[in-house]
């Protein structure tokens, strides 16, 4: 045997799995880092839910159209949205008030009321299912409407009204888009629908 030169080690067969399964947990890493969510921050596996996609150049050249005034809404026509038991408000919407508009956006009257009755407030909106955003743009309260002084578009998740949510999930939207027609969303209002969005 030569001093000068030992024998070399051959990898053992645990050395090189370790190397192979430590490369493949890299590459689970980095395709999670390169997905349509801003993964900047490290918390956000913990948090149960992703942030939003970061906005494109799209979203940047989007522009809404001009809502109009608000649409005549009926109690007596209004759809419950199903909430939690111990919310002490009901809310519902008006069917023939739902509009989905060439830019993206679905407008809606939604109805707040007591659940013992009395107190009706209403509420005129939009949602963007693409972004996962609303705005307001009035309120009705008094048997007349006031618009919104300063509307911007606000994010779902970041709202203490669950309402919005809950609409937005069980009949507006279909992942990142609104569902195919009206129709369709008072369906999903009548018999909501448990799915993964």
């Amino acid at each position: 045997m030569n001093p000068l030169f030992p024998p070399t080690k051959r990898p053992s067969f645990r050395r090189s799995a370790e190397r192979i399964l430590l490369l493949a947990c890299f590459g689970i890493l980095a395709g999670c880092a390169s997905g349509n969510h801003d993964t900047d921050n490290p918390d956000w596996a913990q948090s149960g839910m992703p942030p939003p996609p970061k906005r494109s150049e799209a979203d940047a050249e989007w522009e809404e159209t001009v809502a109009p005034p608000p649409p005549a809404f009926s109690e007596s026509r209004l759809l419950p949205i199903e909430m939690p038991p111990y919310m002490s408000l009901k809310f519902g919407i008006d069917p023939n008030t739902i509009a989905i508009t060439k830019d993206g956006i679905v407008r809606y009257v939604v109805v707040a009321q007591n659940r013992n009755g009395g107190g009706v407030n209403a509420f005129y909106e939009g949602v963007r299912c693409s972004t996962g955003e609303m705005k307001s743009y009035a309120r009705y309260n008094n048997g007349t409407w006031q618009e919104t002084k300063t509307p911007e578009w606000k994010r779902i998740n970041d709202l203490n009204s669950r309402y919005a949510k809950a609409l937005s999930t069980q009949a507006l939207c279909r992942g990142n888009a609104p569902r195919k027609s009206v129709g369709d969303m008072v369906q999903n209002l009548r018999n909501p629908v448990r799915e993964v969005q």
